[in-house]
């Protein structure tokens, strides 16, 4: 009877080990850790949800794929419509040139980083944010040049989002001064405001800052009019005007938030519309995470040790007015990273962040559709 009263008390003094060791070590590397997130600044968001009239929920199932195994992190496209052919950075360090009437892939030039953002000027050149290298100008034979990778005495360290004005000056995000490409999940995780919107005026070579102090400011575009950019802030699940002209020159206002997931590129499609890439759809645990800075502590120790889940799922594209109201949905739930959607025609094009190909969806044949 004392045998099985000792082989008893030795079980349950091994079953709480196993559990109480493994707690006490995570307890003592989270204290020891000196990474400190913030709290976020969620109390100016809107407080209902948006609505989105229309959706199609089966945005990969339903589109081609093209340049499987030669497009690998395609995460923005420039689309030169005198040639009917599109650019795109990829994570090798090449601009790739598809054309679309037969869909090849030809390696186009190098800049020796990574390129992100990828917008063509009135002059045919390709304006290229490179996260490593800074704004880029290519010239129509391939040439790359620099053109800034500072302003204000600090560099860039994730150059992002690009898109020009008619008058030809640059609009771009230089989405964190703190961490580069291959850390940004740290300065999501962080929670502080390390990001800038900037311009450049090839005419004077000068850098301004526009807006500091933002939350992973990503994709750029210009207003048709001429009067605003419009940038996402990623980690606010946000988008947000920049006045250019007019009364509110050099103020900045709400476009839209309560977005279904972080957003990273913005396209106008020319016929009255934005198309705002979504990295993932909404997930309750991300929202816990963004909410208590604690949480995203556990996460950033989790991704030094190569332990962090993938939550990211039902990725999409969604299709907004010019004063910001939903107008379709594109998603799919085996989607994720979704980095960039471009109307060309009747098709919509998507770029990703890590996957090795673009999808393109006819938009007519597969229309997003009244939700009930």
């Amino acid at each position: 009877m004392a045998d099985m009263d000792r082989r008893s008390s030795s079980r349950r003094f091994g079953l709480f080990t196993l559990f109480i060791v493994p707690v006490a070590a995570a307890m003592l590397l989270y204290r020891l850790d000196s990474f400190d997130p913030a709290p976020l600044p969620f109390h100016d968001y809107s407080p209902e949800p948006i609505v989105v009239p229309k959706i199609n929920p089966r945005l990969l199932q339903e589109s081609e794929m093209i340049g499987v195994g030669k497009l690998l992190g395609a995460e923005d496209i420039a689309y030169h419509s005198g040639e009917h052919v599109i650019y795109t950075g990829c994570v090798d360090g090449w601009i790739k040139r598809i054309n679309l009437n037969d869909s090849t892939v030809q390696n186009w030039t190098f800049t020796g980083g990574r390129p992100l953002g990828v917008v063509l000027s009135r002059h045919a050149q390709l304006l290229v944010a490179d996260a490593e290298k800074g704004l880029l100008e290519v010239t129509a034979d391939g040439k790359v040049k620099p053109l800034t990778n500072e302003a204000e005495g600090i560099k860039f360290k994730l150059t992002d989002g690009v898109d020009v004005g008619v008058d030809g000056l640059i609009y771009f995000s230089d989405a964190s001064y703190k961490y580069s490409l291959k850390e940004h999940l740290f300065d999501i995780l962080e929670g502080r405001p390390y990001g800038r919107l900037l311009s450049f005026d090839p005419s004077t070579k000068e850098t301004k800052v526009l807006a500091r102090d933002l939350f992973f400011p990503n994709g750029v575009v210009v207003s048709p009019d001429q009067n605003s950019v419009i940038f996402c802030e990623s980690l606010m699940k946000r988008c947000l005007k920049y006045h250019i002209q007019g009364e509110r020159k050099g103020l900045v206002d709400k476009f839209i938030d309560n977005l279904p997931g972080p957003p990273d590129n913005i396209r106008f499609d020319g016929d009255g519309h934005y198309w705002i890439a979504l990295a993932m759809g909404k997930s309750w645990i991300w929202d816990l995470a963004l909410k208590y800075p604690w949480i995203r502590k556990v996460v950033a120790i989790m991704e030094r040790y190569n332990m962090t889940p993938n939550i990211q799922k039902n990725a999409g594209v969604l299709a907004v007015d010019l004063e910001g109201k939903p107008v379709a949905y594109y998603y799919d739930v085996g989607l994720s990273d979704v980095s960039t959607g471009v109307k060309i025609g009747n098709y919509l094009y998507c770029g990703f962040v890590t996957q090795p190909y673009i999808i393109r969806l006819d938009l007519l044949q597969h229309a997003a559709s009244a939700t009930t």
